[in-house]
């Protein structure tokens, strides 16, 4: 069974960082795209970076510039590095995966996920 635990979140001052990851177990070296999702309060769930089994990634237009998704050579773990965070980055973080790799960058059509971690940014 397919399994994603979040880790990282925390409380952090505009303009910081933070790393999340996300460690699978399971059956997942057949997940060809994985993906960083958020949710803020009172908003819908975004998409907010995805990573494909080439290592093609995409971003939210609101991220580019200041986030980086990557995975580690196994795949094994998903990582979320954020940089000049602004308190409209506060959000629950979850991460994603599905087997199927055509249009990772859609953000859509996920199959699995973590139960998140959330990430505050004061002003």
């Amino acid at each position: 069974q397919v399994q994603l635990v979040e880790s990282g979140g925390g409380s952090v001052q505009a303009g910081g960082s933070l790393r999340l990851s996300c460690t699978t177990s399971g059956y997942t070296y057949s997940m060809n795209c994985m993906a960083w999702f958020r949710r803020a309060p009172g908003k819908e769930r975004e998409g907010v970076a995805t990573i494909d089994s080439g290592g093609s990634t995409s971003f939210a237009d609101s991220v580019k510039g200041r986030f980086t998704i990557s995975t580690d050579n196994a795949r094994n773990t998903l990582y979320l590095e954020m940089n000049s965070l602004k308190p409209e980055d506060t959000a629950i973080y979850y991460c994603a995966a599905r087997r199927t790799g055509a249009y990772c960058h859609y953000m859509s059509s996920f199959d699995y996920w973590g139960q998140g971690t959330q990430v505050t940014v004061s002003s």
